[in-house]
């Protein structure tokens, strides 16, 4: 008897040696909202389903890119496709392994308060006119400097003749900010926006229409991870990142959520209320109960 329990004891510091010495899944992200809900959704799941330590680096968007095909990081769960990281697939493409979409249905677009008549702006078109001018204060909100959407902005400047317009150049907290002070007020604005994004949830607000296609159209956000990524990692965690995909409505309620309290909170909310699509995610078996 007193062999066995020595040979438990032993086994039990030898699992928990090779736990310790697992290799963190070192996952890179950007700070904005969407990218923020649906990384810390996977890690949470990572760790507590699948036992699979963790790390989240914070890095802009290009530096992950050439952070895959470097082998710097394992994964990233914020590749905009086809076109808005188009550049960047281009330059790095065959280096690293597209496990397939997290979300489809996202678009880039400038939004305004569906408050305003849709009668005076509907078109990016509709900006041209000196009324509309004046009510906008000759003003766009945009966010940081290096977004992908704030050169598609300039763009659409250029193919709208938009020249009398100020691009104000922010960050994602600070055009949010804008918009929320619009609102109260109920003064006209227009900001750069994507779906998805909290504010949708929050406010009811539309997209212009973008008659040239200087936006772009819709995308799918993709999970990408290294090359080598499936033999050094368990095969359970290449499949729940493959499986796991989420619509777009419930990604924008946790970023909602978690303005109002934090992403940890929103996350364990939404695992709670999805068991069986989480549980689909972690081991492919579909529940019969509905």
């Amino acid at each position: 008897m007193k062999n066995w329990l020595q040979i438990i004891i032993i086994m039990f510091f030898i699992g928990t040696a090779q736990a310790a010495d697992k290799p963190p899944l070192r996952i890179g992200w950007t700070a904005w909202s969407d990218a923020e809900a649906v990384t810390r959704l996977a890690a949470d799941i990572l760790e507590s389903r699948l036992d699979q330590p963790v790390e989240l680096v914070l890095l802009d968007i290009g530096i992950q890119y050439q952070g895959l095909a470097n082998g710097d990081i394992d994964a990233m769960l914020m590749a905009w496709l086809p076109l808005t990281h188009k550049p960047y697939m281009d330059k790095v493409g065959d280096q690293v392994v597209n496990l397939g979409p997290l979300y489809t249905r996202a678009r880039l677009g400038w939004v305004v308060p569906d408050y305003i008549p849709e009668d005076r702006l509907n078109s990016i078109e509709d900006l041209k006119d000196r009324k509309v001018m004046r009510k906008l204060g000759n003003q766009i909100y945009g966010i940081d400097p290096g977004a992908g959407l704030m050169q598609a902005s300039e763009k659409a400047i250029e193919d709208y003749g938009l020249d009398r317009y100020r691009l104000i150049s922010s960050s994602g907290a600070g055009m949010t900010a804008a918009l929320t002070r619009a609102i109260k007020r109920n003064n006209w604005i227009v900001v750069t926006g994507w779906s998805p994004h909290w504010m949708f949830a929050r406010w009811k607000l539309r997209y212009l229409e973008d008659p040239r296609g200087s936006l772009g159209g819709r995308e799918r956000i993709h999970a990408l991870v290294r090359k080598g990524f499936y033999q050094d990692f368990p095969v359970q965690v290449t499949e729940f990142l493959s499986r796991m995909f989420i619509p777009l409505e419930e990604l924008e309620q946790i970023m909602a959520h978690a303005t109002d309290t934090s992403y940890e909170e929103a996350v364990n909310r939404y695992i709670e209320q999805h068991p069986d699509r989480v549980n689909y995610w972690v081991t492919g078996q579909v529940s019969t109960q509905e």
